[in-house]
């Protein structure tokens, strides 16, 4: 075995529409786009994991890095996921895996990944997850899940990836990793749709007390002008961990609730959750003007539309999940 899904090929591959360019915010961040991309591979629907994106939150200075829980992969799917031991060579252990039909997840060094091209290739690095679908020792070369999309490494990036040029006293290549056990038959649509009804519920409980936006709108200025005094290329580090997890995570959402369904049961609520991400790409735009300019005023009303969403989304997923509270 020397791949976990088979007929899959870099060339020509298609993303999911969760990935198409058409949305506002076409990736999200490389864990959960990551899995989008596995679970279409895997052949279920990836729509059907996202009700845990009710529960993100404002940290004070970043909205939650938000990642499905492994508990739902496996009630959703039958996926179970756990972290792997690594004690030797990386490369080593991965291939192992492979040959068990195992995904293995590792975190690496974006540097050396062709597919960050012009944003951290060859420029800097960063720590991110890809998952490993096809590893080649002898030839250095793997095909991988990648935010968006999968694509194929080789050669000197192959090697600067699993530290095979590391000089003999350099500290040991130890990535987290974690690996999934997929079922011998995928889940069926019918499972994927009650076991989603029962996690939103459960996700909807867990929710945030408070408007988490309305608690970033309150340092969102103040943190504005300390971010103008450093680098403008800061502003792509600070906008990611703010603006894009909190738009990405709010369309995924309304995704998720269009999905679930039927008809129009989560139209209103699925629209306030857009209106969250719509806004957030807008207040990305001004963060960047008012970095340039200086000026900061704009910046103070930049969220209030999601501000509002936020809440309007809390009541109609309240008087719909009371519903079927009571028809159960």
């Amino acid at each position: 075995m020397s791949h976990v899904f088979a007929g899959l090929r870099p060339d020509g591959y298609a993303p999911h529409a969760l990935h198409s360019e058409e949305r506002i915010w076409p990736e999200t961040n490389c864990y959960v786009d990551l899995w989008i991309e596995v679970l279409a591979a895997h052949g279920v629907a990836p729509e059907a994991m996202l009700g845990f994106t009710l529960t993100q939150d404002f940290e004070g200075d970043q909205f939650t890095f938000f990642k499905v829980p492994l508990e739902d992969l496996e009630a959703l799917y039958g996926i179970r996921v756990t972290e792997l031991a690594i004690f030797d060579r990386v490369e080593e252990h991965v291939s192992v895996q492979i040959t068990r039909e195992r995904l293995c997840l590792v975190e690496m060094d974006s540097y050396f990944m062709p597919d960050t091209r012009g944003v951290a290739y060859r420029l800097e690095h960063g720590k991110t997850t890809v998952a490993i679908n096809r590893l080649d020792l002898a030839a250095r070369e793997m095909d991988y899940f990648h935010n968006g999309g999968f694509f194929h490494v080789s050669g000197e990036d192959f090697d600067g990836l699993f530290q095979l040029n590391a000089a003999p006293d350099a500290l040991p290549f130890l990535p987290y990793t974690e690996f999934a056990k997929f079922p011998a038959v995928a889940a069926g649509l019918d499972h994927q749709r009650m076991v989603a009804e029962t996690l939103l519920l459960q996700h909807f409980k867990r929710r945030p007390t408070e408007n988490p936006v309305r608690a970033f709108a309150e340092v969102f200025v103040d943190q504005a002008r300390v971010i103008s005094e450093r680098d403008f290329a800061f502003f792509h580090k600070y906008a990611f961990n703010t603006l894009r997890q909190m738009g990405a995570n709010f369309e995924l959402l309304s995704s998720h609730l269009i999905w679930l369904g039927p008809a129009d049961r989560f139209a209103k609520a699925s629209s306030h959750a857009l209106q969250i991400a719509e806004t957030a790409k807008s207040a990305q735009f001004q963060l960047a003007r008012a970095l340039t300019r200086k000026k900061f005023d704009a910046l103070t009303t930049a969220l209030d539309p999601a501000i509002a969403a936020w809440d309007q989304l809390i009541l109609e997923l309240a008087a719909d999940l009371e519903g079927q509270r009571e028809a159960a």
